[in-house]
């Protein structure tokens, strides 16, 4: 997911604080968020006269369970509403404008009187953002996509019973 032309990581994609901890370079935080924005405009522009329907396995308490989901339809609304929460008003705004709405920076500029300059730094700053949290979303991330996607996603722990999980959920233990 690195740039191979980033000026800071050199390809490598990752960068070395001080402390010693590694992070993510920005060029790879804002691939991440590219990659779910295509993929986002991918389900959006699907023909939804024949909404594809998936059976899923997956597994509660009493056993395994399925459940059928619509897979294009619960990204977006992901996608969508992730995005809400992350950012802040402003950069919300930008957000909505240019990429739900597809509106060209022109455009953008003049409904949110901004200069150019300004307009294409917030765009970076929430491509960086969205991809940090797109990344590290919890339980289920929408990056990477092939996990969010995969019909069996939601797989059980190994070891882990439905006695088990009534005790660690109720702190009693099962009759």
């Amino acid at each position: 997911m690195a740039s191979y032309h980033c000026a800071r990581c050199h390809g490598a994609g990752t960068l070395s604080a001080k402390s010693g901890k590694e992070s993510p370079c920005n060029c790879v935080l804002r691939n991440i968020f590219r990659a779910c924005y295509a993929r986002f405009r991918e389900c959006i522009e699907k023909d939804k006269q024949v909404p594809r329907i998936e059976l899923e396995r997956g597994y509660g308490i009493g056993g395994r369970r399925y459940f059928w989901s619509r897979k294009d339809e619960e990204y977006i609304a992901d996608f969508c509403l992730v995005s809400k929460r992350a950012l802040d008003e402003s950069e919300y705004q930008v957000f909505k404008y240019h990429f739900l709405m597809g509106a060209d920076w022109r455009l953008c500029c003049r409904r949110l009187k901004m200069d150019k300059g300004n307009f294409f730094h917030t765009i970076y700053r929430i491509e960086q953002h969205l991809g940090r949290t797109y990344r590290e979303l919890e339980p289920y991330a929408l990056f990477p996509l092939d996990e969010y996607f995969r019909a069996a996603g939601r797989i059980k722990p190994k070891g882990l019973t439905a006695r088990d999980a009534f005790e660690k959920l109720f702190d009693k233990k099962a009759a």
